[in-house]
């Protein structure tokens, strides 16, 4: 049972969440244990949070579920986690969640009701509607952003929100695009919303969102206020980790399609994490480099 739960919790996607970590690192307060026990703090919100949300989409699209080549071998949906058990289960999640961000202020439990807010209107209506239902997907991705500004008590630069939302979008419509060539003919039936999609029409989204990644991040690289915030402009020199991690996912998805979803596809994928960590240290180097050569330079390092 227990094992169940916890598949049903879904804690590989939790790895969406470490967008909540963003506004730390780019805040300058990695160093700072006490932001960044805070920071950690919401992200556990944010993950407890994001289970229970899995959980009652899982019950409410039990259903649907067992239709689907892959999702009905999913706990609830097979029949092996009761669903009392399941509804109990997020309930809790959803309560310690929030526990955990009265915390961190008021400010926080608000983003995380929202969080949830949307979550149910998507699951109860909003996922029938074309391109909105993209649009709150990567809605949630903004506010995890949001939760982590408010964590560590810094403003979310609008540069930050901005990559984060067409990166969102990135991600949202590569699944709507896996899930109608893996659905085929059925994908109506699984998903009412596909029906009103199309392989080309996502393909242009795609294009299009892939693009506006690329230009954010590569103008907020070069902005004056990201180089006089960070007294350099050697940002630029990590935007070949963007592009390589951006052109793996395009890889996978058009030259190496699988069941699995476009997440879970990137998650086991040697090249794309390798490239996620030199980005992650690229970023760590040029924004906390003079603090690190100083450790380097007394012998706290090495």
């Amino acid at each position: 049972m227990l094992h169940e739960l916890l598949s049903a919790m879904r804690p590989r996607q939790w790895a969406k969440n470490v967008f909540v970590l963003a506004p730390l690192v780019f805040a300058r307060q990695l160093d700072d244990p006490r932001v960044l026990g805070r920071a950690l703090l919401a992200f556990a919100a944010f993950s407890l949070l994001a289970s229970a949300v899995y959980l009652f989409n899982d019950i409410h699209d039990r259903e649907e579920d067992r239709h689907h080549p892959r999702k009905r071998d999913r706990p609830i949906a097979a029949g092996r986690l009761p669903l009392v058990v399941a509804a109990a289960a997020a309930s809790l999640l959803a309560a310690a969640a929030l526990a955990m961000g009265q915390a961190l202020g008021g400010a926080c439990v608000a983003i995380l009701v929202a969080y949830s807010i949307s979550n149910l209107a998507y699951s109860l209506g909003l996922k029938r509607v074309v391109i909105l239902d993209v649009m709150v997907l990567s809605f949630g991705f903004v506010l995890r952003v949001m939760a982590g500004g408010v964590a560590v008590g810094v403003e979310v630069s609008a540069w930050l929100i901005l990559c984060t939302s067409f990166l969102a979008l990135f991600l949202a419509f590569s699944k709507r695009r896996h899930e109608l060539m893996l659905l085929a003919k059925h994908a109506a039936d699984q998903r009412q919303v596909l029906s009103h999609y199309s392989p080309a029409f996502l393909d242009q989204m795609i294009n299009v969102v892939t693009a506006g990644t690329v230009v954010a991040y590569a103008v907020y690289a070069i902005s004056p206020e990201t180089v006089e915030k960070f007294d350099t402009r050697d940002l630029i020199f990590t935007m070949p980790f963007v592009l390589f991690g951006i052109f793996r996912h395009l890889f996978l998805i058009y030259q190496q399609p699988s069941e699995r979803n476009p997440t879970e596809a990137i998650l086991s994928d040697r090249p794309f994490l390798v490239n996620i960590l030199l980005w992650v240290a690229s970023v760590v180097w040029v924004i906390y480099r003079d603090p690190l050569t100083e450790l380097l330079r007394i012998g706290w390092i090495g």
